[in-house]
């Protein structure tokens, strides 16, 4: 297990933009707030989704694609640097109008309405290789 303690430097509330891109909101949220790290949860809708799984034996992403209205039920993550940029890592559990729950890392989504909570850390946190999972992990 790998491990630090954070400290908080401070919370941020924000209300996405329709239209916008959903993780790249919680970005410009970050970048805006000078955060290179950082925790996050947020609800709201969508206008469409990509969704990516992991298949850990072929260790590469698979991408479902529903271009259709989705509740965001809930979505967390973290902020962190990836190649020097911010990069937030988001997963999400989306719902249809039947309630069937659609769940997964969530790569882009057309924001209908969306609502963030976001807790900055001083120090950043930052991506790197890892030849085990054959991801980039924070350490």
């Amino acid at each position: 297990m790998h491990y630090r303690e954070v400290e908080p430097t401070a919370e941020y509330v924000a209300r996405f933009e329709t239209g916008a891109d959903w993780r790249e909101e919680i970005e410009d949220l970050a970048r805006e707030a000078d955060a290179e790290a950082g925790w996050f949860s947020a609800l709201g809708a969508v206008q469409d989704a990509e969704v990516w799984f992991y298949d850990q034996e072929d260790t590469e992403y698979r991408s479902v694609t529903f271009d259709e209205p989705l509740e965001v039920a809930a979505c967390v993550g973290n902020v962190s640097l990836l190649d020097g940029d911010v990069f937030a890592h988001t997963h999400a559990v989306l719902s249809r109008p039947s309630g069937q729950a659609l769940a997964g890392h969530l790569d882009a989504a057309t924001v209908w309405a969306g609502e963030c909570h976001f807790r900055a850390f001083a120090d950043p946190l930052e991506r790197e290789y890892d030849p085990v999972t054959d991801l980039d992990l924070w350490l």
